[in-house]
């Protein structure tokens, strides 16, 4: 029986009915309807709909429900149109006509907002957890690759010398950013929509409070409209993990550079790469490729997802239900990818001689070599030009700046002196970006243990969680 069929008298198309069922891919929410579910029966034996058989009952009823469906087979049903009526379904064969009054006061409008803003949580802390693994990698990365020297780049240009370990920490920075969006939006969502009934908050005098403490919710929702309806905290979600996607592609698409034969920098990992069929030789970074395949995939999620919500008018309608499966797909996709990108940085082995090497080629001490002058009260743009005139003079000899000779470069500016070329060195680079942020030894010493404590805040909050 549907459970809103009393009003109909023929039944639906077949076709139609099969069409807009939900349960292959809400049953997801099994675990946290049954959860719901508890927090509801109590309240209701609190308003005194429930008597105390009823809910023992009730509650050791769904009890059974969410052992059995440790069997894939139990939680498979040609019939139930949705996880809701699926538990209904099963309670009532459990225990016959007390499970009928379990749905006293509700609707499925808030069950839903309810079973997916726990879901999101859930998401979010496993999510989370998974990110401070990640992060661990690159900080230990960091610390193994103690004075390490590698060239940065802008504009895919050798720009200036930097330690290995300042460019693990650039990914730790954006990695951070992203489990700090993630928790941001915990906090937002962590409200609780039972109660609010199908749109104009429950018929019965339910204690809300009641249930939002025993769902670990900070609070009941403010407006039964509003919580009915709301799918911000997935929009929310679903675009961070859009970003964390992004991010993820960014640093795969660096390593597939860097593990080239024309970079060096980087041994791919065979536990995560695979050959080609054809050409014995090749060895494919394909975790990589996958990694940056991906995030296209969970943007197109967050698109559809905000493609979908964009016409909807107050409060519940059924396109909603056409939110789930992008949420799903994308935490899915994020939940198994963090572990296996978070063992391919731990295996990946880096070229320390190769990168030393190109740190100390093209001019990436040109810079520093301008601030010379500055330090001895030269205009920046003067100096700028006169370091750009003594480049060109080393193109046309074949050398680099410390090869130029200190009469040459007198010529370009008398101030110029013996002590010139110590600051040339890949050492005397580094020490001069002695700022916070910047990859002068000390500093970069300072943000790997700075690195560590705020990782370790991570999961303090999701042990705080838990």
């Amino acid at each position: 029986m549907k459970m809103w069929s009393g009003r109909f008298r023929q039944p639906l198309d077949p076709e139609f009915e099969k069409w807009q069922r939900s349960f292959e891919f809400d049953k997801r929410l099994l675990g946290h309807e049954l959860a719901a579910s508890r927090a509801h029966a109590r309240a209701l034996k609190e308003a005194g709909v429930l008597s105390s058989g009823e809910l023992i009952s009730i509650l050791q009823g769904l009890d059974e429900i969410g052992e059995k469906a440790s069997n894939p087979a139990y939680v498979e049903d040609a019939e139930a149109e949705d996880v809701h009526h699926f538990v209904e379904k099963r309670l009532v064969a459990l225990i016959g006509e007390a499970g009928l009054k379990l749905h006293s006061g509700r609707s499925r409008n808030e069950q839903i907002a309810t079973d997916l803003r726990l879901y999101v949580r859930a998401g979010i802390d496993q999510i989370q957890d998974d990110l401070a693994g990640f992060l661990g990698a690159f900080v230990s990365r960091a610390e193994e690759s103690a004075d390490a020297v590698m060239p940065a780049y802008t504009h895919l240009q050798r720009a200036e010398p930097v330690l290995a370990a300042h460019w693990l920490l650039a990914y730790v920075e954006m990695f951070l950013r992203d489990a700090d969006r993630l928790g941001d939006c915990r906090r937002r969502l962590n409200l609780c929509p039972l109660g609010s009934g199908a749109v104009a908050g429950a018929t019965l005098p339910l204690d809300r409070r009641l249930m939002a403490s025993a769902l670990e919710f900070d609070a009941p929702t403010a407006n039964s409209i509003d919580a009915t309806s709301d799918r911000d905290f997935m929009l929310e979600f679903v675009n961070v993990l859009a970003l964390l996607g992004l991010h993820l592609s960014r640093w795969a698409e660096e390593m597939l550079l860097f593990s080239t034969q024309e970079y060096g920098f980087i041994q791919l990992p065979e536990a995560y790469s695979t050959g080609s069929s054809a050409m014995p030789q090749k060895k494919n970074a394909d975790l990589l490729e996958l990694a940056r395949g991906k995030a296209g995939r969970v943007i197109g999620d967050a698109t559809a997802l905000l493609v979908t919500m964009k016409g909807l008018p107050l409060a519940y309608n059924k396109d909603l239900q056409e939110t789930q499966e992008p949420l799903f797909h994308a935490t899915e996709t994020l939940v198994s990818l963090l572990p296996l990108v978070t063992g391919w940085m731990k295996a990946v082995e880096f070229d320390q001689g190769r990168m030393q090497a190109a740190a100390q080629t093209g001019f990436m001490n040109a810079f520093a070599a301008a601030t010379y002058l500055v330090q001895r009260s030269v205009p920046f743009r003067l100096a700028h030009e006169q370091i750009g005139k003594a480049v060109q003079l080393c193109l046309e000899k074949g050398c680099e700046l410390g090869n130029l000779p200190l009469e040459e470069l007198r010529k370009l500016n008398p101030v110029f002196d013996q002590d010139f070329y110590s600051c040339l060195t890949v050492e005397a680079v580094l020490e001069i970006h002695d700022v916070p942020g910047g990859t002068a030894p000390a500093r970069v010493r300072q943000a790997i243990a700075e690195a560590r404590a705020r990782i370790s805040s991570i999961r303090e909050e999701i042990h705080a969680h838990a």
